[in-house]
């Protein structure tokens, strides 16, 4: 797949699927990897494997091979002055859409390494702009990142994608893809666009889990919070069949079922495609988590770990989908993988 923004691009192409979900664990404590954290100055990443070609135009393999474009990135209005940060309404473009968002950038000198937030699963009639993940935006700016919160399509002020729903929602990696773009082609003197990060939850982990196989390269490091299954049918068996969501039927009318095209469900996953990835990652789960289970988050774990990959299972103790008590010192962690990976 091929990227293209206004200054320079990076390899790969990025796919979204599933609703919301946190996690949680044991012990606190990082479980086995074998690979080892980068840091900025170890050997460059390993060459991603090459993309398949694609056998349906609704699948990460389509993604791989489309030409991204991201641009645009405008500063509307100030939101909101802070010592620390301002907060503006911006849009940039992706793939042919208006994308809108919030982006907080810190107050002093820069250029700030930047980070795309991805949000969790909430309903877009009622969705309004940047309200996915307002505790993280507000300390990683105050940390010294621009963060770049994007809304996705359908969302906002977003422009509307009619066809999103029924293909999985994989417009939402799009989206994310474009943001990082947007980010590098800006030339806003604020934003570093060498050094890029990545930081999703609930849903938006599983578009962390896709950019890192469909756009090897695009992101610098990334971090999922309590995240979605990356099997998109898990994710509409577990939050949308019980809930007798019409949209199931559409679904599997227009893309069959697991059993009547498993080829194209493997397609759709990232896991399948796990080899892909380059940037080193950090998954962050609650044992409580009753939402999106834990065994989601270990599953991914391991198959992105056996695929030698530098991975990152964090389980926190008694944490449900959304962190309560231990949300600031799993920060603390978030940003000290940041900080290795983007300072």
């Amino acid at each position: 797949m091929r990227l293209r923004g206004t200054a320079r691009a990076a390899a790969g192409l990025l796919l979204a699927v599933a609703l919301g979900c946190t996690g949680g664990a044991e012990d606190d404590a990082p479980e086995p990897s074998p690979a080892s954290a980068r840091t900025t100055s170890e050997s460059p990443r390993g060459t991603p494997s090459p993309a398949p070609s694609p056998a349906d135009p609704v699948s990460l393999p389509a993604l791989m091979h489309r030409e991204h474009t991201g641009s645009g990135l405008r500063l509307g209005a100030v939101l909101d002055r802070t010592p620390a940060y301002t907060r503006y309404a911006v849009t940039y473009e992706a793939n042919g859409l208006t994308i809108s968002g919030i982006m907080n950038i810190p107050e002093g000198e820069g250029p700030f390494p930047a980070l795309v937030l991805a949000h969790g699963y909430i309903d877009p009639d009622v969705y309004v702009s940047g309200q996915g993940m307002p505790r993280e935006q507000d300390r990683l700016a105050r940390s010294g990142y621009v963060v770049l919160h994007t809304d996705y399509r359908n969302h906002a002020r977003s422009d509307d994608d009619p066809d999103n729903d029924v293909n999985l929602r994989l417009g939402y990696t799009e989206d994310v893809i474009g943001a990082a773009l947007a980010l590098r082609g800006s030339g806003l003197p604020e934003i570093d666009g060498d050094r890029i990060g990545l930081f999703g939850r609930s849903m938006g982990g599983g578009v962390v889990y896709n950019t890192l196989v469909v756009a090897p390269g695009l992101f610098d490091a990334a971090v999922a919070y309590a995240p979605v299954s990356g099997r998109p049918q898990e994710n509409i068996d577990h939050f949308q069949r019980p809930d007798g969501d019409p949209l199931v039927a559409e679904i599997e009318e227009k893309h069959g079922t697991p059993g009547e095209d498993p080829a194209f469900w493997r397609d759709v996953s990232p896991l399948t495609f796990a080899d892909r990835a380059t940037e080193p990652l950090l998954i962050q789960h609650g044992t409580a988590d009753d939402t999106c289970p834990l065994a989601w988050s270990r599953e991914a774990a391991r198959v992105f770990q056996e695929a030698g990959k530098d991975v990152e299972l964090r389980t926190v103790a008694g944490e449900g989908h959304t962190f309560g008590h231990r949300w600031a010192s799993e920060m603390d962690v978030t940003e000290a993988f940041f900080e290795r990976h983007l300072r």
